[in-house]
């Protein structure tokens, strides 16, 4: 494909998403308008922006790059965020009753509203934002070099700048909107693909022409090894179940019942859609095992197979996939900033006739970090495992433990996180382990659940009610609240 006809097409793109960021902004006033759509987001709005995100990055680069050079381990990537999406929805989208506006608010609330638990945890989702906020800009680059044939790091530099503008202007109502049409384009286009190219191969017998065998047995585990395998689909799961910009779609949902279907649905798509990107990989690889870098399996084979319309269209969207999956990543940054860290710095929290403008000024400042930290990675899988690992892994313990166990209290939630953490550094820093397990999840979190039951076990447990933890909270944000009240659910873990 001619790269000025590509580049004259994004460029289209980021223009209409510019218009469409002002027109949904127009009525605007307060934090929750813009940072939650002012709570009110419908069904399809809502699955919309989770497909999106879903068949972004993670699926247009990474799992498909990942079947590139492992085959059927490409579906492992949409296996493990099928169930994690499911499971969010059984187990969290009750929360929504709550009206947190973040995740850290949440995890504080099952401890008795401990600030110092919200504090670190803010910090945590923080750099995860971030972290994923670099993955995304990570693949959009790769994509736009690709595509232009300029450099890595510009091309990085030029999706940073593109989605910074209209989210600047539009919100997160700005984001779900794009999100949706992004998805609809991105997940037939996907399908579309996979049947021109295994047309252009000549068939599905010819799918495994050259192929490493091994990468071929079930989910390519002879290939990868057992727990590899295993560990790839549970890191991705986890990511799902403790990545802030999940749990920035049910605050920002309509009601409960909103949430749970949205994500059953996607679930139920992205699970069927999990081959897709394997295939895709695969034909790649069919059709040229020479490709210096995986990554770039998914643009190469749109420009490859698909007529030349269709390629611009499918490759845009994939493009403005990963920037809308970014985008939502940074108004979960924000959010977290100004709820939680700026309070924690300040004391207070931002006043509500402040708070637009000030989460603008802050998104110009997550999204220039996040690009500082994907300027220094071309990997996309190894870059999002890594950081779920680490950072990620005891937030989702907090979660299980704080939704289900009635002992669980601050102390036990801080050694959660640190166990978390520090099992996930060990296993990476030790070789042999890190090839054994493919990646530090399953220790980390299995560290982290010891460490937080153990931990409550020898402290005393918490007094505080559930009525008295929701109260703490809203004080803690009382200036941006709207005036409307949250709705108190009696507990949050089963009797």
């Amino acid at each position: 494909m001619d790269s000025t006809l590509f580049l004259t097409g994004f460029i289209v793109y980021v223009i209409f998403c510019i218009w469409l960021g002002w027109y949904v902004s127009r009525n605007q006033k307060s934090g929750e308008d813009f940072l939650l759509g002012g709570r009110e987001l419908p069904l399809f709005l809502v699955l919309g922006t989770t497909v999106a995100t879903m068949v972004g990055t993670g699926s247009s680069m990474g799992a498909v790059g990942f079947g590139y050079s492992n085959g059927w381990a490409g579906m492992l990537y949409g296996i493990g965020g099928a169930i994690g999406i499911i499971l969010l929805a059984l187990i969290f989208a009750p929360m929504r009753k709550l009206k947190f506006m973040t995740m850290s608010e949440e995890l504080s609330y099952y401890v008795g509203g401990n600030k110092l638990v919200k504090n670190v945890v803010g910090v945590l989702i923080f750099v995860a934002s971030i972290g994923w906020l670099g993955a995304h800009i990570l693949g959009g680059g790769l994509y736009l070099a690709w595509m232009t044939d300029i450099d890595l790091n510009t091309a990085k530099i030029a999706i940073a700048i593109a989605f910074a503008i209209y989210v600047v202007i539009g919100g997160y109502t700005a984001v779900v909107w794009t999100d949706t049409i992004q998805a609809i384009i991105l997940f037939f286009g996907f399908i579309l693909m996979a049947v021109f190219a295994v047309y252009h191969i000549g068939g599905f017998e010819n799918l495994y022409n050259g192929m490493d065998p091994a990468a071929l047995s079930f989910m390519a585990v002879d290939k990868l090894g057992v727990f590899p395998a295993i560990s790839l689909a549970f890191v991705v799961g986890v990511g799902v179940l403790a990545t802030p910009s999940y749990r920035q779609r049910i605050y920002s949902s309509k009601d409960v019942s909103t949430v749970r279907r949205s994500f059953f649905m996607s679930g139920g798509l992205y699970l069927l859609f999990s081959v897709i990107p394997a295939i895709i990989g695969m034909a790649a690889f069919v059709i040229n095992p020479e490709l210096k870098n995986s990554n770039f399996a998914f643009p190469y084979l749109a420009t490859a197979v698909l007529p030349a319309w269709v390629a611009l269209i499918v490759l845009i969207a994939g493009l403005s996939a990963t920037m809308s999956s970014a985008s939502s990543d940074a108004i979960a940054g924000v959010s977290i900033l100004l709820c939680d860290v700026y309070s924690m710095i300040t004391g207070k929290v931002p006043a509500k006739d402040k708070t637009v403008k000030y989460s603008r000024f802050s998104l110009v400042g997550v999204i220039g970090i996040a690009l500082l930290f994907a300027l220094t990675s071309n990997d996309i899988i190894s870059y999002i495992t890594k950081m779920i690992s680490t950072v990620m892994s005891g937030m989702f313990v907090c979660g299980l433990l704080g939704r289900f166990w009635k002992r669980y209290n601050w102390q036990g939630a801080i050694a959660t996180l640190i166990g978390a953490s520090s099992a996930s550094i060990i296993v990476m820093m030790n070789a042999d382990w890190n090839a054994y397990w493919g990646n530090p999840s399953i220790p980390s979190v299995f560290v982290a659940l010891v460490a937080g039951v153990v931990a409550s076990l020898m402290t005393p447990s918490c007094k505080t009610s559930d009525e008295e933890a929701l109260n703490i909270i809203n004080e803690q944000r009382s200036a941006m609240e709207m005036d409307s009240e949250p709705e108190v659910i009696p507990t949050h873990k089963p009797a």
